[in-house]
């Protein structure tokens, strides 16, 4: 039984702008996979609920190739960061994937609280500056 996995993005690692490489990138709904290798493939994804931030980022070199870099980093124990390295058009695909992943995080009622230093000196457990004493 074959699974029909239906991606709304799809790219390969580029050099030089081209699509030569055998590094392939996808996005679905709620994973993004990674596809590494010729003989031996290694075969990755990463859930979109479980993604913290995701960054951009352009050198001199792919802006003149029209390519760039975006990386995701992750709750994920096997990938904590995935690398899409020389992508064509990285901004439009880190909206996408930032899209993505709020859709998937709101569809699984998942999220996740900002790191925040509360203020709790008197150890009720309820910051003091929630306090309604």
């Amino acid at each position: 039984m074959s699974v029909t996995i239906e991606y709304l993005w799809k790219d390969r690692k580029r050099h030089l702008g081209l699509p030569l490489s055998f590094t392939r990138y996808a996005l679905s709904e709620d994973r993004l996979f990674i596809s590494e290798g010729f003989l031996n493939i290694k075969d990755d994804e990463v859930l979109l609920y479980r993604v913290r931030d995701i960054d951009t980022n352009r050198s001199l070199w792919q802006r003149i190739f029209g390519v760039g870099t975006v990386t995701v980093m992750s709750s994920d124990k096997t990938m904590p960061n995935l690398v899409l390295k020389n992508i064509k058009d990285p901004i439009f695909v880190k909206e996408l994937i930032h899209q993505q992943v709020e859709e998937t995080k709101i569809k699984r009622r998942v999220r996740f609280g900002e790191v925040m230093t509360t203020d709790d000196s008197d150890g009720d457990g309820v910051p003091d500056d929630q306090d309604f004493d």
